[in-house]
């Protein structure tokens, strides 16, 4: 700026206020034109009635025109939701494999393990607790032969050796259904107590 003495003051403003106002303006301008555009298409190529086209262009006036008034109340309202939303669940971390976290420490369970402290995990309906009572285990499951989905067990086949002592061969043949029944009602018992 001169004031006629050769001396320049600069000026600094802030225009941003102005040019979202400007860009704000022109989204309404636009969306009245959309608006104006699709009303006429609706009365000449729709075969509407005038007076419904020009109720259809009020409705769609009057629809822009409120969604603008309503955009601040909306963007104030969505930051503040976010931010209410973020502080409460900041000290949630993301989730593992098997989505299990312990205070802030990531702890897969993948191949199974033991909780041994009261610790959260999502559930579809919320958070579950587990490990409140005591120590609890986590078992992956796995599909049988049979389809069935269940807890595989671990550890070698149960080996079974049966020593008979007998005086002759002929004694051991006359007593081998007995012996054959009696190994069977055992091994059948120790399947079911397994």
């Amino acid at each position: 700026m001169n004031d006629g003495s050769g001396i320049t003051i600069p000026v600094t403003v802030d225009t941003k206020a102005a040019e979202a106002g400007l860009k704000q303006l022109n989204e309404l301008s636009q969306n009245f034109s959309q608006s104006i555009t699709s009303a006429m298409e609706g009365a000449i190529l729709g075969g509407k009635a005038f007076d419904q086209v020009l109720k259809d262009l009020a409705l769609s006036l009057s629809k822009t025109v409120l969604s603008q008034a309503l955009n601040p109340v909306q963007n104030a309202l969505g930051s503040g939701l976010e931010s209410v939303l973020g502080n409460l669940f900041s000290s949630i971390p993301s989730f593992a494999k098997g989505d299990a976290f312990n205070a802030g420490k990531i702890q897969p369970f993948a191949d199974g393990g033991v909780v041994s402290a009261p610790s959260y995990f999502p559930m579809s309906g919320g958070l579950g607790l587990m490990g409140e009572a005591g120590p609890e285990a986590i078992m992956p499951l796995a599909r049988g032969p049979d389809g069935r989905l269940g807890v595989r067990g671990g550890g070698a086949p149960i080996n079974i050796s049966v020593n008979i002592q007998t005086r002759d061969a002929e004694s051991f043949r006359r007593s081998q259904g007995q012996v054959s029944s009696m190994l069977a009602r055992a091994v059948g018992r120790g399947q079911r107590e397994m």
